[in-house]
């Protein structure tokens, strides 16, 4: 066992971060979800392996789980692009709410049949499972290249589902727990946590955007320190008013990502790294509170595999081709959906919950959670960028982050610098750049090309894949993207 002084638990924490960051580029090269090594690291410092760790607290795994999660959500919400979640936002929603339903019925039965439960009891182990994860769907989605459309539907499904699941999970506990429940107003109850989320989710974060463009705060890390704590500040406001804090957060930072932001850059920045060490946490975290040695049971081995795969093989693909009927969606886009459906930290967060109930089998299901989410990881999770080469649903190639410069929202001198990729579609590739007619006050300060700097001058000739950072005053922003015309500009 490990010393639990403050040095040793420092010390630690360090390891667990040091070997979480070194498991990501692990993790690229073979091809396997960041996710699946750091629950390894987890069972590997855990009393069943290595015995340095003895962790069985699924008290303090949830609430790690849950504060995880709202900045996973944050994070995922600033990344999104308005303008390709709106387009698909109708189908996601059909996911997140019938496409749940339809998984927890099927998986429900399945676990009736196989395991010596009740239907409650099934239907608890369903909805559990019922959800895709977003901590899972954004870090495999994250720089493969997926087409828009369908990446897009993946993460809207993945950040608003997870009230569905959690919703459904607290009822059938409460059923089981109390049989003479009223299940009206249960259903009553999920309709108000819904509406309250969606309404203070968008309020808060457009109050959190004019805030942070309004404040005027002495050191530019803090905007970062503030988004960070709207974050937490929305997901507790909303749920202590009852309504779906996931769900808030998530909207929020949609709101958030669409507004012209003061320091832009340091807060998604900020975030991104934040999302990281949240997924790192809980991850290995979870990993400690599972026994390794109760999932070796071939008699829980074989009841996991038949499990797992009726969710992978039939339950998803059901719940996709019912949810997105009346969509847009080609088949080809309906069988990757079907494959992509991943599980991941959320499954097992809503385990422990029966766990803390005291729910009869609550450790079982929790077994058989984890075991669902291990082989959804591996076999989904490893096998996205080979199912959407099969599905010619490859996008367009995206771009890489050649060279990396801070940029400054600069206050006091009423300043902003923009980052614009040129792309194959602007019209300015190939031409000088003293004829691009940017307005007064607007400078091309700096030219990224093949991750070189090159110093422009008004008879330099921009080439396509050239990354631009052009100083302008404020008020100038819009009228300099409306000129340039590109898609994505950081600033």
């Amino acid at each position: 066992m490990i010393d639990f002084s403050t040095n040793g638990l420092i010390l630690m924490g360090g390891i667990f971060l040091l070997a979480g960051v070194l498991m990501t580029k692990v993790s690229s090269r073979a091809g396997v979800p960041s996710l699946v090594l750091f629950m390894i690291i987890g069972m590997f410092l855990g009393s069943d392996v290595t015995g340095l760790i003895y962790f069985s607290n699924a008290e303090i795994a949830q609430l790690v789980g849950i504060v995880a999660l709202i900045f996973i959500l944050f994070e995922g919400g600033l990344q999104a692009k308005w303008k390709h979640i709106r387009p698909v936002m109708g189908g996601s929603l059909s996911l997140a709410t019938l496409g749940v339903m339809i998984t927890t019925a099927i998986v429900a039965t399945t676990a009736y049949y196989i395991l010596d439960i009740t239907w409650l009891e099934a239907f608890l182990l369903g909805s559990i499972v019922g959800s895709t994860d977003a901590a899972a769907v954004f870090s495999v989605l994250a720089g493969q290249n997926v087409k828009s459309k369908i990446s897009s539907t993946l993460e809207a499904e993945s950040g608003t589902n997870d009230p569905m699941a959690m919703f459904l999970t607290i009822a059938f506990i409460q059923l089981i727990m109390m049989p003479d429940a009223s299940v009206g107003s249960m259903v009553g109850s999920f309709v108000l946590e819904m509406g309250l989320g969606a309404v203070f989710g968008v309020v808060l974060g457009y109050l959190a955007s004019w805030t942070l463009n309004r404040i005027k705060l002495d050191a530019s890390g803090l905007y970062a320190v503030l988004s960070a704590g709207f974050a937490i500040f929305i997901y507790s406001a909303t749920a202590m008013m009852h309504g779906s804090g996931l769900l808030a957060v998530y909207l929020a930072a949609l709101v958030i990502g669409t507004r012209q932001l003061t320091q832009s850059y340091s807060i998604i920045s900020f975030h991104e790294g934040v999302a990281w060490l949240m997924q790192i946490v809980m991850f290995v975290l979870l990993g400690l509170l599972v026994f390794p040695s109760q999932l070796l049971d071939w008699d829980l081995m074989w009841r996991g595999l038949v499990l797992s795969f009726v969710l992978i093989l039939i339950a998803r693909p059901i719940a996709v081709f019912v949810s997105t009927a009346f969509f847009d969606y080609s088949l080809n886009e309906k069988l990757f959906l079907s494959w992509a459906g991943l599980r991941g930290a959320v499954p097992i967060v809503l385990a422990t919950f029966p766990m803390i109930a005291g729910v009869e089998n609550s450790y079982l299901f929790f077994n058989i959670v984890f075991f669902i989410v291990l082989t959804s990881a591996l076999i989904q999770g490893s096998t996205i960028p080979f199912m959407a080469r099969k599905l010619s649903l490859n996008g367009r190639p995206l771009p890489k982050r050649i060279h990396s410069l801070e940029l400054i929202s600069m206050d006091k001198a009423n300043a902003e610098m923009l980052e614009v990729e040129l792309t194959a579609k602007s019209p300015f590739a190939g031409q000088l750049v003293q004829t691009i007619g940017l307005p007064k006050q607007t400078l091309i300060s700096a030219i990224i090309r093949s991750g070189k700097l090159v110093m422009p001058t008004g008879t330099t000739k921009l080439k396509v894949g050239d990354v631009l950072y052009v100083l302008t005053e404020k008020k100038q922003v819009p009228k300099v993207k409306m000129v340039l015309g590109e898609e994505d500009i950081n600033h």
